[in-house]
């Protein structure tokens, strides 16, 4: 998508404000700092480009470029725009004098507003929440860090890293292998996977590789074929909001990437029309969401239900439908069997298949 950094600040050259340098410098990691004065570099040169190709060009991960334009937003120095899915799509920067002002502001369109001083193309990908929280700022002795080297597995394990790097390690490679091993909890198989897979990717360096392991340990990813199936199979963005929607935060599974095409390309809903549906599945049951949702798509497909405003509609009917099959069960007997809310499973489940 094509992400418009606009600035408040008319300035042809890049400049960056002394108010930046004494207040916010001494509070930001390395990477916040890189992207801000990056995007500043782009904004004010007419330049573009994407968090693809800042993640590669700073050895961090997309994640973290993410993450670093969300620290700047909090700080009131970015406006951040999203799109329907909860994902960036425009950048402001503000002006220093408002930042209080712009810090408690919620993200507008008005990035948009105006010729944009430079197209950014940002390849976002959904940011879930970590499953774990990690101690990233862990660091060990000298007396530790030679007993890892010298100790049966872990001298193993640094043993297989020299030979895939084709180097000695250094102290802070150690110190980063140590992390991957003490506080993530690698096994050595698991750490063997992950140094193949940066290398596979032209990544050789232990920060780099430290981060990949980070983002695994928090998305749960325990074993090799677990990171396999991440690294390798790759769902369309709107893939991971819907089922993000419905509560599920690991690694999508073929049945529910089936369910979840089948109403985005089979039924052709819009992405709200389904997201609408899970926030309604989310209301009415912990358990079968994906199927209670499915229920709740397919009847709105038999209804016409194209985009929101035809849902309204398809609610009149459903409420019509369920008071008279009420008052024939009513009538019947059986009405004390089935008064349940609208939004019950299992009534939901019989009315729409016609028993």
């Amino acid at each position: 998508m094509d992400l418009y950094v606009t600035s408040e600040d008319k300035a042809e050259a890049t400049v960056v404000s002394n108010l930046f340098i004494d207040k916010y410098l001494k509070d930001a990691n390395d990477a916040q700092i890189k992207v801000y004065l990056y995007l500043l570099r782009m904004m004010s040169a007419g330049l573009s480009t994407d968090i693809s190709k800042m993640a590669d060009l700073f050895n961090y991960t997309e994640r973290d470029i993410v993450r670093s334009l969300e620290y700047w937003k909090k700080c009131g120095l970015l406006e951040l725009d999203y799109d329907s899915f909860g994902l960036i799509s425009g950048v402001k920067f503000l002006e220093m004098g408002k930042t209080k002002k712009a810090a408690k502001a919620e993200p507008v369109n008005d990035a948009f507003i105006g010729e944009p001083a430079s197209n950014v193309t940002l390849k976002v990908v959904p940011d879930e929440e970590p499953v774990v929280k990690i101690r990233e700022n862990v660091t060990y002795t000298l007396e530790q860090l030679k007993a890892f080297k010298e100790s049966g597995e872990t001298a193993q394990i640094v043993f297989v890293a020299e030979q895939y790097l084709k180097r000695t390690l250094s102290s802070a490679d150690i110190q980063a292998l140590y992390f991957i091993y003490d506080e993530l909890k690698f096994t050595c198989e698991m750490t063997d996977y992950l140094l193949q897979y940066c290398l596979d990717k032209g990544k050789d360096s232990f920060s780099y590789i430290k981060k990949v392991a980070i983002n695994w340990a928090q998305a749960g990813i325990t074993t090799p074929k677990q990171a396999k199936a991440l690294s390798t199979t790759k769902y369309e963005k709107y893939v991971y909001t819907i089922l993000k929607a419905l509560g599920k935060s690991n690694i999508p599974q073929a049945p529910e990437v089936d369910m979840v095409n089948k109403w985005y390309k089979e039924y052709g809903f819009d992405i709200e029309v389904i997201l609408e549906a899970c926030n309604r599945t989310v209301m009415a049951t912990d358990s079968h969401r994906l199927e209670y949702c499915d229920k709740i798509l397919s009847s709105w497909k038999k209804e016409n239900v194209h985009h929101m405003s035809d849902i309204a509609k398809a609610d009149e009917k459903f409420k019509q439908n369920r008071a008279k099959t009420s008052n024939n069960e009513k009538s019947n007997g059986t009405f004390g069997q089935f008064a349940k809310t609208d939004y019950d499973f299992d009534s939901l489940e019989k009315i729409l298949s016609g028993q």
